[in-house]
């Protein structure tokens, strides 16, 4: 017999078995990003019962071995860690609202996790995530590239999602980003952005200029509150962000050095410090490796600094 040849071992944990953490537990187990999922919830009957319906179908995918639980050991040895664990955002509430419960929560489980898996990568995706970040960098004491949050991941989807509808296009071929705080003061930088190699503004159908400075400011309003209509509509978002998370979970993994909009913990780029929002950064096997400074114009550099603003003030108001 020839020799068989196996992946490493990759264990995922994932605290929270809301439905943010089991959706994200699903994407995990459809797109073979782990070998292990294991899932962490106080509420130790709904997490080993998620556990075990996810179980049931592994068959089906690549996963080897998918557990569910109460207890926090279950975490011990995990490689990548996805906090999703929070009170829920409610209808009509901004992110930034949520602040005082998740910081509490976040502060107090980072202890415990640390003892745990002390080596792993920490991605939050709690909200408000970026606030969070901080709280936990401080709590646990990891180097910031090591703790994180998804940031403007899904926003960036979602913005490409309706640029490429209106362009008729694949969405692989718009070039765009969302950058700043994961919430209401997030934007779009336009002066970079492009369809294949043609600035946005210069995209013509038949002639005509599709995308007017008018349908721009729209369009940017639309990715700001599409959380806000899902929430109406259902009562959470869970679906998008589960893949979005995956998908920062399989650059971590698979040491891709994928660039994505993460937010992490800034250090002086565009002159701000202390504060985590979303730029795109390279993430791999250590987490963040450097967050990049795209061209700004004046416009987007006030509108990144007012967001930075925005982050410090209730940093400062939670004692944070």
């Amino acid at each position: 017999m020839a020799n068989i040849t196996t992946r490493p071992v990759t264990k995922l944990g994932i605290v929270g078995a809301g439905s943010v953490g089991t959706s994200l537990a699903y994407a995990a187990i459809i797109r073979d990003a782990a070998r292990e999922i294991a899932i962490y919830d106080i509420d130790a009957v709904r997490a080993e019962a998620e556990g075990l319906d996810l179980a049931h179908g592994t068959q089906f995918t690549g996963a080897s071995t998918v557990t569910g639980g109460g207890r926090i050991e279950a975490l011990a040895g995990s490689d990548v860690i996805v906090i999703t664990a929070g009170a829920r955002q409610k209808p009509g509430q901004t992110r930034l609202e949520l602040a005082g419960v998740n910081v509490d929560i976040i502060q107090k489980l980072m202890a415990q996790l640390m003892e745990q898996a002390p080596d792993a990568v920490y991605i939050v995706v709690t909200n408000p995530c970026d606030v969070l970040t901080v709280a936990a960098q401080k709590a646990s004491g990891l180097p910031w590239n090591r703790i994180f949050c998804s940031g403007t991941v899904l926003d960036t989807s979602r913005l490409r999602l309706l640029l490429a509808r209106e362009a008729h296009v694949l969405m692989t071929s718009v070039h765009a980003t969302i950058i700043g705080e994961h919430g209401d003061s997030e934007f779009p930088v336009w002066s970079n952005a492009s369809i294949g190699p043609v600035p946005i503004r210069d995209w013509k159908i038949s002639g005509r200029q599709v995308f007017t400075q008018d349908y721009l400011d729209a369009l940017t309003d639309d990715v700001v509150n599409a959380a806000y209509q899902v929430i109406e509509g259902k009562g959470a978002t869970n679906y998008a962000i589960g893949l979005a998370g995956v998908r920062i979970v399989e650059a971590v993994l698979e040491a891709q050095n994928a660039v994505l909009p993460v937010s992490a913990i800034m250090h002086g780029q565009y002159g701000i410090n202390g504060v985590a929002l979303s730029l795109p950064s390279i993430v791999g096997i250590n987490g963040v490796y450097e967050m990049l400074q795209m061209p700004l114009d004046e416009g987007e550099t006030k509108k990144l600094q007012d967001s930075a603003e925005t982050l410090q003030n209730t940093l400062a108001k939670l004692g944070v």
